[in-house]
């Protein structure tokens, strides 16, 4: 029997209402509570949910914005379906019908007792008994046992619009529906001839105009001491007002209060249902994220927020019409847009145009005209027999492309490049379990001497031996390592790793030790501590600082802030060894650069290649010319990815100090470095 996981749903459903609770709850029991009702509700259907409103009622969460907080949490945060929050409101609005009946119930035999009681004796008690039936927000009527009408409260005459004197010529049949007379009849004398006091039952009355309302009776006998006749309590609800209210609930439940959009329980309804066999031949999915929305929260205030949503959301609306589609909020910042049967891909794709378009002029916060952008997602495919989550997550990921190629675009759904993305996930979620078992080693490309082809670095080199993809080079998954935080402690083990091979070769050849040199990615000048783990790595593998560089990428100096470029400047100030890697002819800020006490600069691509036998001529005369203003700095230049003679030697000409690449031979591993050097 499976079971259902709902600790991370009750902990969310306790914060979202332990604000409104009237009843005294500790956190521990409130959670325990709501746990219990979220397995009801994803182990159950309608019925159970419908229980777990009146449970609700029966613990004492009574106020109003404890139930709209619940049907919010449960619509946004769990599978509960729109129908069980249809149910778990009606549930709920029972057992505060059921509950004000009871005690308006016990109130009503209190003041009737007092009412005899004050016509034996006082007669002031009267007066409190007719407060209590005058101020009963339920209908109240007095009868005979005949249907005779003795007294009615205020509350009664309003729900029938008649007034005192018009009932008081009528019977208790002529405000009843005609087709319910007979069965009332017949359930009142069922209850005189019991041993059973009151009774509960829906029937329907008539206005004064004529109108059919549909009510809630509950029917008591009073029964007098002295032998006199008995006669009949009825206290009345009307329904009608009690489901419009359901409605209004189910309503709010299902749309956001600040767009008056659908929200994203009912966005999930709806992708749910074009997945079945019922559903559309095509669908489109949109998601649509705002750029920058929790900047202009922080900078303008929620109001300001609150503005920029509905400026989309208008937007929206009226781009796609409600006859094309359905649009709803599915997050802080998110919409979703849902269109059925699109004509094709291009006219979905137009539309998201004209809607960015729209978004081009800005809107004014006080002096301040805010732009607003956003990045797009589309997903374009078959409906029926789809997977409303698959879906889902399709259209997330498009749209995590759009944000990482610039935002203030749009992205089509590319099922290849999903599956390369969920291989590159997977690689770098599983690198923990793969450092544990020894999967990862460090080899190294030496950098070689123009002039002489002496080895005067060693470039380490992380290589991942998969059991089931083979030899992995960096580049299939330091990329993605990057994004979810295994870069850290993966350079960190090939740091040390790589430091106690140098070590060790430094012990054999003193000063004739190549200089050892390692990528240090953007994500590792972010780490407060960098400076003090590579001090703990040199000491623990006792190489000397001046024997260890860092290759920094040539887009990191305009990254860094004035903190990481201290840390930074006191490594170089230990003696580490800082080069600017991947020059590749790309814009480079100079004044950030003269910032950096770099010991060296790296080119690489179009720079290297443009110096080769029958190179295009711009090509070569930009090569040139940046190796030449490269020289201003007066630092030693280094190339890699060095391919052909040409290329070495017309570097050398150009003041270029070493070289790598497949001119100079492979990646060695480090068996191989210790043959090349102690030869």
């Amino acid at each position: 029997m499976n079971t259902v996981d709902s600790r991370e749903p009750a902990v969310r459903w306790a914060a979202a209402i332990s604000s409104t609770l009237v009843a005294g709850f500790t956190r521990a029991k409130l959670e325990q509570l709501l746990g219990g009702y979220v397995e009801q509700l994803l182990s159950g259907g309608v019925d159970e949910a419908r229980l777990v409103g009146r449970s609700m009622v029966e613990h004492d969460l009574i106020a109003s914005a404890t139930l709209e907080q619940s049907l919010t949490c449960l619509g946004e945060h769990t599978t509960v379906t729109p129908a069980q929050l249809a149910a778990l409101a009606a549930g709920y609005a029972e057992g505060l019908r059921d509950r004000t009946l009871d005690q308006q119930e016990l109130s009503r035999t209190a003041a009737i007792t007092t009412m005899r009681r004050a016509e034996a004796a006082v007669r002031a008690s009267e007066a409190k008994f007719r407060a209590v039936f005058e101020s009963s927000a339920f209908g109240i009527v007095v009868s005979g046992l005949k249907g005779e009408i003795i007294d009615v409260n205020e509350a009664l005459l309003a729900m029938l619009d008649y007034k005192h004197e018009d009932l008081s010529r009528m019977s208790g049949r002529d405000i009843v529906h005609p087709d319910d007379r007979a069965g009332l009849r017949e359930l009142t004398k069922q209850l005189i001839a019991s041993e059973h006091d009151n009774v509960r039952v829906e029937k329907r009355m008539v206005r004064s105009d004529g109108e059919t309302i549909q009510t809630h009776m509950a029917i008591s006998v009073v029964r007098e001491e002295d032998g006199t006749p008995p006669y009949l309590v009825t206290m009345i609800e009307n329904m009608s007002e009690m489901r419009a209210l359901q409605t209004q609930l189910v309503r709010q439940s299902l749309n956001d209060v600040q767009t008056g959009l659908p929200n994203r329980a009912q966005f999930l309804g709806w992708l749910e249902g074009v997945a079945g066999s019922k559903g559309p031949e095509t669908l489109a999915l949109v998601q649509v994220d705002i750029d920058g929305f929790r900047g202009v929260n922080d900078a303008f205030g929620h109001e300001a927020g609150n503005r920029v949503l509905m400026h989309v959301a208008t937007h929206l609306r009226a781009v796609f019409s409600e006859e094309a589609a359905k649009v709803a909020r599915i997050g802080e910042d998110e919409f979703g847009v849902l269109v059925k049967n699109p004509q094709d891909v291009r006219s979905v794709v137009a539309l998201v145009e004209d809607f960015t378009a729209r978004l081009e002029e800005p809107i004014w916060i006080g002096s301040h005209g805010v732009g607003v952008t956003t990045s797009v997602g589309i997903v374009a495919r078959a409906a029926r027999g789809g997977d409303s989550a698959d879906l889902l997550r399709a259209a997330d990921v498009t749209v995590g492309w759009a944000k990482r190629d610039g935002k203030a675009q749009w992205a089509l759904y590319d099922h290849e490049r999903d599956v390369h993305d969920k291989e590159r996930y997977a690689l770098a979620a599983s690198i923990p379990g793969a450092l544990e078992e020894g999967q990862f080693r460090v080899d190294y490309l030496p950098v070689h001497s123009l002039t002489d082809g002496s080895v005067l670095a060693l470039e380490a080199k992380i290589v991942w031996d998969h059991p089931e993809r083979g030899v992995l080079c960096p580049d299939a998954f330091l990329g993605q390592s990057s994004s979810n935080g295994m870069i850290v402690r993966l350079v960190h083990w090939a740091l040390e790793a790589a430091c106690r091979h140098a070590a060790d070769w430094h012990l054999a050849l003193g000063a004739r030790m190549p200089a050892l040199s390692i990528d240090l990615p953007p994500r590792l000048c972010q780490e407060p501590e960098l400076v003090a783990e590579v001090a703990r790595v040199l000491e623990r593998t006792g190489l000397p600082a001046s024997l260890l560089r860092f290759e920094l990428h040539e887009h990191l100096p305009a990254l860094l802030n004035d903190e990481q470029l201290d840390e930074l400047t006191i490594l170089a100030g230990r003696g580490i060894g800082l080069v600017l890697d991947q020059m590749n002819g790309g814009n480079v800020g100079v004044d950030r650069l003269r910032q950096l006490p770099l010991s060296g600069v790296k080119f690489t691509g179009a720079v290297v290649h443009g110096l080769d036998e029958g190179a295009n001529r711009v090509e070569a005369s930009a090569s040139v010319a940046l190796l030449r203003w490269a020289s201003l700095l007066k630092l030693p230049l280094y190339a890699e990815d060095v391919r052909t003679a040409t290329e070495a030697a017309r570097l050398a000409e150009l003041g270029v100090t070493g070289g790598q690449g497949a001119h100079f031979g492979p990646v060695l591993s480090a068996a191989e470095v210790s043959a090349l050097l102690l030869s």
